[in-house]
């Protein structure tokens, strides 16, 4: 299915909200940029940094479980780190939008309660950053992510960013939906990297839980917390696991330096 044709398959979260035009507008300014070597998610954020008042952006693929690493694109470093944070910690407004179905909307992190995300929101302002705006990308019930929104000062978005931003977040959908899988079933090269990063936290979380005896969902928190408490992203921590840098134990330090000898260990 072409990309521009899908429009009109997507059911709104908002149908007052999202005029159609306006997706087939964001939808038709990626596809025509054909200049320079930049990607169709790539293009979608620059567009998006345009057209609101926001400084950056960040597109994540999620689950109903919540985020899985899978870092689609991010318009700036400081994204991406906040992106990857809210994946090593399973908390944050990309987290929470995606799971509910609802937009997250934090005009002032300064006013946000502590306790809502205690590791995120301190990164969030540590990173230069005062508000942000989340927005789930889901077809009915089906969850595909989040449409993160940062900016560097503080205030809501007026009743037409907000309905840009919706705009944005349903063109990111059709987007997504379009790169997974073309009339082959391939999956499209943009988002080859996201997936392999998904698929090697999946495999980490295998290996974490052989090594401890423990189910997968609790071998996912050890390799968090892990990650957390190191100062590591996830996704470096995990490779360390899958290469056989490192080992989970249940030593005090909860790992070590990995053995190259060590055999395969099976279930």
């Amino acid at each position: 299915m072409c990309l521009m044709d899908s429009v009109v398959s997507l059911p709104s979260p908002d149908q007052a909200q999202v005029p159609r035009p306006r997706v087939a507008e964001i939808l038709r300014s990626i596809v025509d940029d054909s200049g320079g070597r930049t990607t169709l998610p790539e293009r979608l954020c620059r567009e998006c940094v345009a057209a609101l008042s926001v400084s950056e952006v960040g597109l994540a693929l999620m689950s109903a479980e919540g985020p899985n690493g899978s870092i689609v694109v991010a318009s700036a470093s400081a994204a991406r780190g906040l992106e990857e944070l809210q994946f090593t910690l399973g908390e944050g407004p990309g987290v929470d939008a995606s799971r509910n179905g609802r937009p997250v909307l934090e005009p002032d992190l300064l006013e946000t309660p502590p306790t809502r995300w205690p590791g995120f929101g301190l990164a969030a302002v540590a990173a230069g950053f005062r508000a942000i705006f989340a927005f789930p990308l889901q077809v009915g019930a089906i969850r595909l992510g989040a449409l993160d929104l940062y900016r560097d000062t503080p205030g809501s978005l007026s009743p037409a960013e907000l309905g840009d931003a919706w705009a944005f977040a349903d063109a990111a959908t059709l987007m997504l939906l379009n790169l997974q899988g073309d009339d082959n079933g391939s999956t499209h090269p943009a988002l080859m990297a996201a997936f392999d990063d998904r698929a090697q936290v999946h495999q980490a979380t295998g290996m974490i839980s052989v090594q401890l005896d423990v189910s997968l969902a609790d071998a996912l928190l050890r390799l968090r917390a892990h990650a957390y408490a190191a100062e590591r992203s996830i996704l470096d921590v995990a490779a360390d696991v899958v290469c056989r840098r490192m080992r989970f134990d249940n030593s005090e330090k909860g790992s070590s330096t990995a053995d190259r000898s060590w055999p395969v260990e099976e279930r």
